[in-house]
């Protein structure tokens, strides 16, 4: 009878080890060269373009300006280009207009940016960027049904999806709607697919496991106010289902989230915790927890903590950590998940790059 209580103990201990050492996929933080803007950006475009790290467009509030102080937000136009992690980035081109706030698709031939949103409005507008004989190509391709920005999407085989957002910035309403473009028969164009299930929402989490599309979590709008959602949905075949809420909201998380073939993983996020408090400054940052959803399970668990250390950051943070962005697109790079830029607390960017190495 010991023998056996001994072995089932020493089974269960076998277990709870694999289970640690199975979310300890995200242990090993780095940083890359900074982006050359001393402010930084929050919603620019970011993509990979023959094994180069692009990031384009964006905003911020220059010169310690905040919407509280009466600074207006200012967007930018410029392309620029990481060649390796360590490397300098270089100012490559610019766009055709100043904008952020889209949907950045990485192709193995070039890079989608889609929609967006600058001072004068939102965009339908669709670029394609291509790296040939050292110079970034820009091709149009077609534009969306409407103007969309705060959207989120991703890349399920040849089909490119975007999903929510906001038609314009005055909007008091959020969008359910849901397009889809198949990059090999673009004579068609965009094609409007069966609305997102549940509230409209911007700021959504999008990601993609190579069969299926996910939207996770976003704000929806009424009357121009915000609400925190945590409902979850996966697009299979042009079909809805709705699966596990998150255990949280993970507003404007980088997006997409980082898929494998077991589970899918969202780093960060504005959990809407401190929505209603006007602290400004003392913003204490947005959510450094990485949650996992368990696709065999259905079912969400915490798998981690965005962690990078930084010595010029001691000043900023006792702690010496990096604050975690939001409105960011994440890239896969490097064998790494990258996060270039973003906010980091209210009005506040960052120019910083932080990657994790994916085991």
């Amino acid at each position: 009878m010991k023998g056996i209580i001994l072995f089932t103990l020493s089974i269960i201990v076998s277990m709870l080890v694999i289970a640690q050492e199975k979310y300890k996929k995200f242990h090993v933080w780095e940083s890359f060269t900074n982006i050359p803007d001393s402010v930084g950006f929050a919603g620019a475009f970011a993509g990979v373009i023959n094994g180069r790290l692009v990031v384009a467009g964006g905003s911020n509030f220059p010169n310690g300006g905040a919407p509280w102080r009466g600074s207006a937000k200012v967007w930018y136009d410029d392309i620029y280009v990481l060649d390796s992690p360590m490397g300098e980035w270089k100012h490559m081109a610019k766009l055709p207009k100043k904008l952020g706030y889209g949907v950045s698709i990485s192709l193995p031939w070039g890079m989608l940016l889609i929609g967006g949103s600058n001072e004068d409005g939102h965009y339908a507008d669709v670029y394609q960027l291509q790296y040939s004989d050292g110079k970034i190509i820009i091709d149009t391709l077609p534009s969306l049904p409407i103007p969309l920005a705060n959207s989120c999407g991703a890349l399920v085989g040849s089909k490119v999806y975007v999903a929510g957002g906001q038609q314009q910035p005055s909007d008091l309403e959020t969008l359910r709607t849901l397009f889809c473009l198949d990059l090999n028969d673009m004579t068609h164009g965009w094609r409007r697919l069966a609305d997102i299930p549940g509230p409209s929402r911007m700021l959504a989490v999008a990601a993609s496991d190579e069969e299926c599309f996910y939207v996770f979590s976003g704000a929806q709008l009424i009357n121009g106010k915000r609400k925190y959602l945590t409902d979850a949905y996966r697009l299979k075949a042009d079909k809805w289902e709705r699966i596990e809420d998150l255990p949280v909201a993970t507003v404007a998380a980088p997006t997409p989230a980082y898929a494998t073939s077991e589970g899918i993983y969202v780093f960060g996020g504005d959990d809407g915790t401190l929505a209603n408090s006007d602290l400004r400054e003392r913003h204490p940052g947005f959510s450094k927890n990485i949650i996992r959803y368990d696709k065999a399970n259905n079912e969400w668990r915490k798998a981690g903590e965005i962690k990078v250390q930084i010595h010029q950051d001691a000043i900023l943070q006792p702690n010496n950590s990096i604050w975690a962005p939001v409105t960011t697109t994440a890239v896969l790079w490097e064998e790494r998940y990258v996060l270039p830029g973003g906010e980091v607390r209210p009005a506040t960017r960052t120019p910083r790059v932080i990657a994790v190495k994916l085991d």
